[in-house]
């Protein structure tokens, strides 16, 4: 077996088990914003029906939202369904293409990682202050942008691994990434 063979298996079985957290992520998502849509039902019920409004349900549906914002937003990211501005892509070579998608993706990792960091600090800071409605530590909300910011980084590294190891790379309108 050829070292570029071996390369390409190591990827590939990298690549199904980033192809799970994905479909995991991707779940986790949609469960939220049914989760969320529940939530708001039952607080406008509560309020017009009932005439008591639940205060818990509007800060569990914002705290919802952040996660399936940001777990949907990376898993574009692995999809190559990210903003992106795809013009220049139409009128150049494939070799130019793959290096400007490998630059798209150390962009999308720096930012990932200046979620991260930067969510981190924010959880610090605000660890030891509570959410009144639910009880639970105030630094909950910046959870969703550290854990998005370490999926970001782990799918952009992985269309750079695929990248590399020769694989195909989803470009926009794509979803074939790892399916393979």
């Amino acid at each position: 077996m050829s070292r570029d063979t071996q390369v390409q298996n190591a990827v590939l079985r990298f690549s199904a088990v980033v192809r799970a957290i994905s479909r995991v992520s991707l779940w986790l998502a949609g469960l939220g914003l049914v989760l969320m849509t529940a939530f708001i039902a039952w607080q406008v019920f509560g309020r017009f029906v009932l005439n008591d409004t639940p205060t818990w349900t509007e800060t569990t549906s914002v705290l919802l939202m952040g996660w399936f914002i940001i777990l949907g937003a990376a898993v574009g990211i692995r999809e190559g369904n990210h903003l992106s501005f795809d013009v220049v892509l139409y009128f150049i070579g494939e070799r130019a293409k793959a290096v400007l998608h490998s630059v798209a993706d150390l962009v999308v990792i720096a930012f990932a990682c200046g979620m991260v960091i930067y969510g981190w600090s924010l959880a610090g800071n605000a660890w030891n202050t509570t959410i009144p409605n639910l009880g639970i530590t105030g630094a909950t909300a910046f959870f969703a942008l550290i854990w998005g910011g370490l999926l970001m980084v782990l799918f952009a590294v992985e269309r750079l691994l695929r990248r590399f190891a020769g694989l195909h790379t989803a470009r926009f309108g794509e979803t074939e990434i790892g399916d393979g």
